[in-house]
Formats: structure tokens, sequence, C-alpha cells
């Protein structure tokens, strides 16, 4: 055989072979494609003014990005009800969520939990002004009480359960972040208002200090870190290892204080069985099928 047919040939062999591997390895190519970017989307729930945030989170998430090697890119919403609608779409890569939330888009779109806030069990708190003659849930009945969104689940979800089990009826209204309810309750425009330990221990002190806590819920487990499952596990893996080792260090505790977490560790998705057991459910409206 002529020596330039029997390349061609050989060619072309070695052509249908790279098109069977590539074929049967295009989901490992993809993977290898986005490790090699590594860059993700990193989405946190609104429970505070997206500057705010920003303040608080830009720099965490940068330090992170630092010891992972994996860029993530600080992510929020313009309210909690949207936060809803764009993880319902998968749209953050990883996000920090709460843990009804989670729940409800781990079996809908598959967001897998990875980390949890260190230390930590929630509770919903209701807050009234420091000089309030309310001392207890039952004193607020027929009384505006204001939660910053109705799928909120310690700061919402849970006063207004409790509200449900003392019998004690209330006008519920929703604003638009933790922080809106502690500065409307802190102003005197409303008398009381649902949240959170950790974002009212968050406030600046003149906002927390005009408050107090009238009453807790029974505590859960937090909120959750979660990945998509479009994320590859190499890449979680990384940034589960930044997460866990910023307690350890001055630098790392000095970027948690803000958001008053004592460390982050991993977690896994049994952990959030707490909230299964209530039977709280959203899946129809984020289109589980």
């Amino acid at each position: 055989m002529h020596p330039l047919l029997n390349w061609l040939k050989i060619s072309r062999a070695v052509l249908r072979c790279s098109l069977v591997v590539l074929c049967l390895g295009g989901t490992n190519l993809q993977a290898l494609a986005q490790e090699a970017q590594k860059s993700l989307s990193f989405g946190v729930v609104p429970q505070q003014s997206a500057t705010r945030l920003a303040e608080e989170w830009g720099p965490l998430l940068a330090e992170i990005s630092r010891r992972s090697g994996v860029a993530l890119v600080f992510k929020t919403a313009p309210s909690i009800p949207v936060f809803e609608e764009r993880l319902a779409k998968g749209e953050y890569d990883l996000a920090y969520m709460n843990p009804y939330h989670y729940v409800v888009f781990h079996a809908a779109v598959g967001y897998q939990a990875f980390a949890k806030e260190q230390d930590r069990r929630l509770k919903g708190i209701l807050v009234v002004r420091k000089d309030s003659a309310y001392r207890k849930p039952a004193d607020l009945a027929g009384k505006t009480v204001v939660f910053p969104a109705p799928a909120a689940f310690a700061a919402s979800i849970l006063p207004q359960a409790e509200f449900g089990r003392l019998k004690i009826a209330i006008d519920a209204r929703f604003v638009a972040s933790h922080d809106s309810v502690y500065r409307a309750v802190a102003s005197g425009l409303q008398e009381a208002g649902g949240g959170i330990q950790r974002t009212f221990e968050a406030m600046p002190a003149e906002i927390r200090d005009a408050l107090r806590v009238l009453s807790e819920t029974p505590a859960y487990t937090p909120h959750a870190f979660a990945a998509h499952p479009r994320v590859p596990p190499g890449l979680v893996s990384k940034v589960l290892a930044a997460m866990a080792a910023l307690a350890g260090d001055e630098s790392g505790q000095r970027l948690l204080a803000p958001l008053a977490f004592k460390g982050i560790m991993v977690a896994q998705d049994k952990e959030w069985s707490d909230i299964r057991a209530l039977d709280i459910n959203l899946l129809e409206r984020y289109g589980k099928q």
C-alpha cells in the first residue's frame, strides 16, 4: 500500500477513536472545564440590605477564594421572595440559605448541603422596644407584628407558628429584610417584629440597644451552605476546607465577626431532618415535578 494511503487509514482510525472518547467523556470534560475555570456564584439570602451583605460577606468570600483557589462571586437578591425564585431556577452555584429553603430546594432543585454555622441552633425571636410595656407574646394579641418575608423560616414561620400554638391572634405584616424589622421596631413605627439571634447580634449597637428580645422559639438546625448539583465535588471540597479553617486563625476570626459566626463546619443533608419533620411545604409553589 502506498505510504500516503496507509497514513490516511491510520489517521481515520485515530479520528474515530478520538470521537468515541469525546462522546464517552463529554461529562468529564465539562467538569474539567469548570474545574479549570474555578469561578462560582455565591448567593446569600437577603436578610439584610444588599449593601450591608456586600460589606459583611464580600471580604469573607474574598478570603475563602484566596485560601481555596476558587473564585467566589458574591450574589444576593433584592428580597427574600426574589432569592427564592432564583434558587428555584438554580441560578446560584453555591448558596447560603435558611433551613426551610434548603429542605425545599434540595428536593426541588438538588442543592446539597456541605456546611453550616458552627455551634449555632436557629431560633426565631420576637423583639420589642426596650422601653415597651409588652412582657410576653400574649400582650401582642390584636397588635401588628412585622416579619421579614412569608418564607423566612426562623424569623417569620416559627414565631407565627408559636402565636398559632398559643392561640394568639395578631396582624402579621411583611417588610423587606431582618434589618427592616429591627429598624421599624426600634424607631417606634411598629410594636414588635420577628428575627433571629444572629442578625439581631449583627445590628449596629444603636439599633440593638434600643430593642429587647421578648421571646424565643424552639431551636433548629441553622442555615445551610449548599451547592448546586452542577458544581464539581472537588471545588466544593476546596471551598469547604477554606471555610472550616477560618476559625483557626486571627484573620479568619476577624472576617467571621461581622456575621456573628464562631466558625463554619462540615454538614450533611440528614442534619435538616428536624425541619422536614415540621411538614412545612412549598414544593408546589416552586414546581417540583
